[in-house]
């Protein structure tokens, strides 16, 4: 059982706006991510900087995944008493670098005393056109943005005491906004590839009912690798060309790696956060 969707379905409403990257309310959007040391990072491999950074753009990709434009963000940080007043200016520093390069304005929050680092994030985004993770037909092709598994493999480094580079996609994910923006009248649905290929693949299956047949094989450690912040997309058939087209044009690596059918996906990875 996933834990963690158990949980949000048991928080869902009969009008409820539960089930996509954010929740659409008319042409606006919002979402939230939470981001915790010793869950998803440990402050011996991250800089204050770039820990504030990435809790920014993992929030801003939720948008960018809806074909959103983030506007507005606000910021809860439960921080220890350990913390140094130039560690938490390097926190801010990051966070307002990563939301000025987008457009974000940080509007306000709230922060507490902790006995760790604990970030959560809600941004407020708009779009007339969002892509949510409903539309998938039987035929459709999938396929995801960039290389996947990479992620992993600089977890593994750090987790055995290593370094990774600055740029490194544990670090400092890329997003794929030009991508969307330009692709999106020809997406049939899509979302943000955060909790690894297989949970994701499952989660899209879900929302459309429907099974898939993989066109592309994936080691089970690359496939349930999260933290890639990329895309999960889908188009018809007679889109894919239109789609590699703009994925050459905003120099985004497309690989199609399935196509929906009848039937009922099986996830078979473990959740990353239970």
């Amino acid at each position: 059982m996933n834990v963690e969707n158990y949980f949000i379905n048991s928080m869902s409403q009969k009008s409820s706006h539960i089930g996509d990257d954010g929740a659409v309310i008319g042409e606006w959007i919002y979402s939230k991510d939470i981001f915790f040391e010793n869950v998803h990072f440990k402050r011996k491999w991250l800089t204050a900087y770039q820990i504030g950074y990435k809790a920014m753009i993992i929030n801003i990709s939720d948008a960018i995944a809806m074909n959103a434009q983030p506007l507005y963000a606000l910021v809860g940080a439960a921080m220890p008493k350990s913390m140094s007043l130039h560690e938490m200016d390097e926190l801010a520093r990051g966070m307002r670098e990563c939301a000025s390069q987008f457009g974000v304005e940080i509007i306000g929050g709230d922060t507490i005393s902790n006995s760790k680092l604990d970030l959560s994030i809600t941004i407020v985004s708009k779009s007339k056109n969002p892509l949510l993770r409903q539309g998938l037909k039987s035929g459709d092709m999938i396929a995801h943005t960039g290389k996947i598994g990479e992620s992993l493999r600089h977890l593994r480094y750090l987790t055995a005491g290593g370094k990774v580079h600055t740029k490194s996609r544990f670090v400092r994910p890329v997003l794929r906004q030009a991508f969307i923006m330009k692709a999106r009248p020809y997406l049939q649905c899509g979302m943000d590839l955060s909790d690894g290929l297989y949970s994701d693949m499952g989660k899209l299956c879900a929302a459309n009912r429907c099974g898939i047949s993989w066109k592309k094989r994936y080691s089970k450690a690359s496939a349930c690798s999260g933290e890639e912040y990329e895309m999960l997309i889908a188009f018809k058939p007679s889109q894919a060309k239109t789609v590699k087209r703009i994925a050459k044009l905003t120099r985004t690596s497309l690989t199609i790696v399935a196509s929906a059918r009848r039937g009922k996906f099986i996830n078979r990875c473990k959740a990353h956060h239970f």
